[in-house]
């Protein structure tokens, strides 16, 4: 890619709490091509994991960001609250006059079997995976003014490749943004907003347990987990002027694996 290939355009990352998160490897990706950027967090949701929150706290990322010399602003919200979505569009086009490129990358997730679920846990799935994710890309679409650069990335996860028994409300609210993508790619190319979603694979955020991980290290081709620097080398390109031409598609960076 070329040096400063997203110079002068801003991006909106959801997501992004953690140095070991692949919200923080696409924020230091897309800031390396020039690009600024507006950050999304919770942070208490981090810290009710058995992953934690990051020690230094998400202040210590921009700080971290800003060294590559571009502008960077942050936000901290629960996407589940109904208007949420909308309002961090607002703020992010309010702190810099417009946004470029959205990055969806946000993601509750549980683990339940079918015995273990219930409409309380369904509804926080589909609400933070499938409503705010939604309600992000239409609030988006809205301030995109027709401007060349439009971009919107969403994550799904493996679902589509293997089963997810364990995952089961999670694998429902990552299947609706597979499907979508096509539908919304369709809708919003005429506004020159290019729409594709990534599947990163199995990628070592620091969530799994020993055994998780020599199991999942067993099925990889490569022997390796995925990185998050994976998954952010793949977005960085498709949110620059190289990938114009790409829109509709589901992508699997997985390394060959599931």
């Amino acid at each position: 890619m070329k040096e400063n290939a997203l110079a002068g355009r801003v991006a909106l990352i959801t997501g992004v709490s953690r140095r070991k998160g692949i919200g923080f490897a696409i924020a230091r990706q897309l800031s390396a091509l020039g690009a600024n950027l507006f950050l999304h967090s919770f942070v208490a949701f981090d810290a009710a994991q058995p992953w934690g929150a990051d020690p230094d706290g998400p202040a210590s990322l921009v700080d971290e960001l800003r060294r590559n010399g571009v502008r960077v602003e942050h936000e901290d919200a629960d996407l589940i609250i109904s208007d949420a979505p909308e309002s961090l569009v607002h703020s992010a086009a309010a702190a810099f006059g417009h946004i470029d490129i959205l990055v969806v990358n946000h993601a509750y997730s549980t683990l339940g079997c079918l015995e273990d679920l219930t409409s309380e846990e369904i509804d926080r799935h589909l609400h933070a995976n499938v409503r705010a994710t939604l309600l992000l890309v239409k609030a988006f679409a809205a301030q995109h003014d027709g401007r060349p650069g439009g971009r919107i990335v969403l994550l799904t996860s493996g679902q589509h490749l293997g089963p997810m028994p364990g995952e089961l409300a999670y694998v429902a609210s990552k299947g609706a943004l597979h499907q979508i993508t096509r539908s919304l790619s369709a809708y919003l190319a005429a506004r020159r907003i290019m729409v594709n979603t990534v599947n990163p694979g199995a990628t070592d955020t620091g969530y799994a347990s020993a055994a998780l991980h020599q199991d999942v290290l067993a099925q990889e081709p490569q022997r390796r987990w995925g990185e998050p620097a994976d998954a952010a080398r793949i977005i960085g390109w498709l949110v620059t002027d190289e990938a114009q031409w790409i829109t509709g598609e589901v992508i699997n960076s997985t390394g060959g694996g599931p």
